[in-house]
C-alpha cells in the first residue's frame, strides 16, 4: 500500500492567485487549443503536491507541449486520474459535496448536461459553503476570486483532494 503524502492547499491557492491572469512560461498555453483551464488546474495541483505520475498515457505529468499525459490538460482525463482506485504515484481526490470542499479543491462544470468541459480551483470558501461564498480561479476565461454563483452550468462536480500517493 502506498503512503499518502500531504497536499499543501495554500501553495496551490497561492499559485492560482499568482498565475490567474497570466501564464507561467514553464508551461504551454492551451488557450487556443481547446482551453487552458485543466492545464492551469494541474499546475495549481502540482504546486501543492509536488508529485507527477510519468506513466505513459494513463499518468499525470507535464514535461513539454508534446510530452504530457492527457490527464494534465483534459477535463475528463484529469477526473479519471485523480479519482482512480489504484494507489499509483500522484495526487488523489474523491467526489464530494460543496460543503466538504476547501481551498485547493477543484470543481468541474458541464455546460451541456453531459460533458464536463471546465475545471476550476477553489481559492476561498466560507462556512457554511454556498455558491455565493465559494470563490474560484480559472484559466480560459481568466478569473480569480470569482463567486461560483456567477457561472451558468447544467451539472457540477466537486473534487476534494486527499493528498498524493508517494
Amino acid at each position: 500500500m502506498s503512503q499518502l503524502c500531504f497536499y499543501r492547499r495554500q501553495a496551490a491557492v497561492n499559485y492560482a492567485h499568482q498565475w490567474a491572469y497570466s501564464r507561467n512560461p514553464a508551461y504551454a498555453d492551451f488557450q487556443d487549443m481547446g482551453g487552458d483551464c485543466t492545464n492551469f488546474a494541474s499546475q495549481c495541483l502540482y504546486a501543492g503536491i509536488g508529485l507527477m505520475n510519468f506513466t505513459p498515457i494513463f499518468g499525470w505529468y507535464y514535461r513539454s507541449l508534446r510530452d504530457r499525459a492527457p490527464a494534465w490538460t483534459g477535463v475528463s482525463y484529469f477526473f479519471q486520474f485523480v479519482t482512480r482506485a489504484q494507489q499509483t504515484p500522484g495526487p488523489v481526490a474523491e467526489l464530494a459535496e460543496l460543503k466538504d470542499c476547501l481551498p485547493g479543491d477543484f470543481i468541474q462544470l458541464s455546460f451541456d448536461g453531459q460533458n464536463y468541459t471546465h475545471t476550476l480551483i477553489i481559492v476561498e470558501t466560507d462556512y457554511p459553503a454556498s455558491l455565493e461564498t465559494t470563490l474560484v480561479a480559472a484559466h480560459t476565461n481568466n478569473v480569480d476570486y470569482r463567486p461560483l454563483s456567477r457561472y451558468s452550468y447544467k451539472n457540477i462536480r466537486f473534487l476534494h483532494v486527499l493528498g498524493g500517493y508517494c
